[in-house]
């Protein structure tokens, strides 16, 4: 089941969210996301009319999707970036597919034209998942990331909904 996040479900967010900040190239971020974060980051984009989503499967947050404006400034009002995160045994169930449906659905709805994914260049399967949802690769930005003591290369995938 595909809801709105609420609150109480920052904790099994962030349970999802910091292993793949800590271990993974996946994120460039570094900095792990304490509850209350979390909870105010639902608060604030859903304040913002913005989408925070969760996916449930057996009673448990198997998944989140959000997004927010691009980058900032009235001409970007219409592109949106989007996060999309499971728990590992959520992969290959349709769970990041239906929550991206829902998510794009939601946006369309709120008038947005495009959404990004940033998508690490050390992460194949994110891009391999954003092409099989229609995501195409618009722009590779070379030694943007920086973890684990490397530069990463950043590739920027695209979707128009309109």
């Amino acid at each position: 089941m595909i809801r709105d996040a609420r609150a109480e479900d920052a904790a099994s967010i962030a349970a999802i969210w910091n292993p793949v900040i800590r271990d993974t190239a996946f994120t460039f971020n570094a900095v792990e996301k304490t509850v209350a974060e979390v909870a105010q980051m639902i608060a604030a984009r859903q304040g913002e009319g913005y989408a925070f989503l969760v996916a449930e499967v057996g009673g448990q947050v198997a998944g989140f999707a959000s997004y927010a404006q691009f980058r900032g400034g009235v001409g970007y009002a219409r592109t949106m970036e989007h996060t999309v995160i499971l728990a590992p045994g959520a992969w290959g169930r349709g769970t990041g597919r239906a929550l991206m449906a829902t998510l794009e659905a939601r946006a369309r709805a709120a008038g947005v034209h495009a959404m990004i994914g940033g998508v690490s260049a050390e992460n194949p399967a994110g891009r391999a998942f954003h092409a099989r949802i229609g995501y195409a690769e618009v722009a590779v930005l070379p030694q943007v990331g920086h973890k684990f003591g490397r530069y990463m290369d950043l590739v920027l995938m695209q979707k128009i909904l309109t």
